[in-house]
């Protein structure tokens, strides 16, 4: 069958190419590491994460360096790794917010896949290749890194523990999202839907990416989730509390104007949402639930079949035992070979 191209269907996205351009190697990966006051880990974190790109992965790419109005060294250290090294890259932000640097990174980026990781590198960078990859196929729309997925491996206090499984509950009750972990700082996504997505998304801080997220789900986008190995960081300057009130005011919001405002934003969420390339790929109807006589029917011959074993008991099983249990029978009803009345079910 032919695949339908036309503009009212959108089938899976294309995988992204490779090559390079006039000259240059084309930067498929955006990767923005947005800081606040990080003087201390930010040099070591670039580093570290250059290394690993340059070694491990296959297409081009760029780190920025998303500073949210530091008032250290953390300007001038992000500067001077974006002149020694020529894929890292710096931008600077006079009002904080990460929901409102990585929107300022991203609408502005030329790189196809977007991604963006916390200063302090918890999550081990071995998961990142996978994080991309699905993006890059063209087989999904957004990544998420889980640390509460089957598979990861986590090192965490009892309290982060505790309140990041409560906020995942929280989601999952309220605003019946179907991911498992919304804050991991750990997130890709495909340029071409960020760019008719982050205009609904109006959180500008740590809720930033949890909407996002949640909108997406109501468009339709496919999300693909990562188990990751996660080591918590005892230095970590996010503050638990103030973080957990934001978020639970954002969930409320989110639970009151996201369905409104997906359907005042209709011609974007119909070019976001997949539709399915072929005929054959579409959705197969689910099959009737059976009747409630049909499970009454069922319960009857299983009780059949349990009382028969139950009587079989005494004398063994197989096929000799089945046998002695039928001339035992015979034998105690004396009716011409036909079982006791009451064995029957037609006794008085």
């Amino acid at each position: 069958m032919r695949t339908d191209t036309s503009a009212g269907a959108l089938p899976a996205r294309e995988h992204l190419p490779a090559g390079e351009a006039g000259g240059a190697p084309v930067p498929v990966l955006d990767v923005v590491i947005p800081v606040h006051n990080e003087e201390k880990d930010l040099e070591a974190c670039v580093l570290r994460l250059h290394e690993h790109l340059a070694r491990t992965f296959p297409y081009g790419f760029r780190i920025t360096v998303a500073d949210n109005a530091s008032t250290d060294r953390t300007p001038e250290i992000a500067a001077r790794l974006g002149r020694v090294l020529p894929a890292v890259t710096s931008v600077r932000l006079e009002q904080k917010g990460r929901g409102r640097a990585l929107r300022a990174v991203w609408e502005r980026s030329d790189a196809p896949v977007l991604a963006y990781m916390d200063v302090d590198l918890s999550t081990d960078l071995k998961a990142l290749l996978p994080l991309v990859a699905p993006l890059i196929s063209g087989h999904s729309d957004l990544a998420i890194g889980s640390r509460l997925a089957g598979g990861s491996r986590v090192v965490r206090g009892p309290k982060r523990e505790f309140v990041s499984r409560t906020y995942n509950l929280i989601l999952r009750s309220s605003l019946a999202a179907r991911f498992s972990d919304a804050q991991c700082g750990f997130k890709a996504i495909r340029a071409d839907v960020a760019e008719r997505l982050l205009p609904m998304v109006e959180d500008t801080g740590w809720f930033f990416d949890t909407e996002m997220l949640v909108l997406a789900e109501r468009a339709g986008l496919r999300i693909h989730e990562v188990p990751v190995d996660w080591v918590d960081d005892p230095d970590s300057t996010v503050h638990i509390v103030r973080t957990a009130v934001d978020d639970l005011k954002g969930v409320w919001r989110v639970g009151r104007v996201a369905r409104r405002r997906l359907a005042a934003a209709g011609p974007a969420r119909a070019a976001l949402r997949r539709r399915p390339a072929r005929p054959c790929d579409r959705w197969r109807p689910r099959r009737p639930r059976p009747s409630a006589g049909r499970f009454l029917r069922r319960g009857r011959a299983e009780h059949a079949g349990l009382s028969g074993a139950l009587l079989r008991l005494p004398y063994g099983g197989g096929a000799a035992g089945r046998q002695r249990a039928r001339a035992a029978r015979v034998g105690r009803g004396q009716h011409g070979g036909q079982p006791e009345a009451h064995l029957r079910g037609t006794g008085p």
